[in-house]
C-alpha cells in the first residue's frame, strides 16, 4: 500500500514540475494522496528558490522541483 501512495506522490511531483525555472513546493500532509503538494512560488533562478526555502520555518516540508539540462525531473 505504501508503494502505491509513493507512486501517486511521484506523479504529483512530475505534474508540478515547471518546463522552465524552479517551483518551490509545499506538502500538506492533511490532504488526500494525489493532492498533497501545492506551489508556493515560481522562480527563474535556483538561488532565489533556495533562499525562499531556507526562509521557511520547517524546511523539510518544502522542496524545489525543476528539470535539469537533460530534461530529467529533479527534486531538491
Amino acid at each position: 500500500m505504501k508503494n502505491m501512495s509513493n507512486n501517486k506522490f511521484e506523479k504529483e511531483k512530475i505534474k508540478m514540475t515547471p518546463e522552465t525555472g524552479f517551483n518551490l513546493v509545499g506538502i500538506d500532509y492533511f490532504e488526500n494522496p494525489g493532492n498533497q503538494l501545492y506551489i508556493v512560488e515560481h522562480f527563474d533562478m535556483y538561488q532565489d528558490a533556495l533562499t525562499a526555502k531556507k526562509d521557511r520555518k520547517v524546511q523539510d516540508e518544502y522542496f524545489i522541483l525543476y528539470k535539469d539540462q537533460n530534461n530529467e525531473f529533479c527534486t531538491r
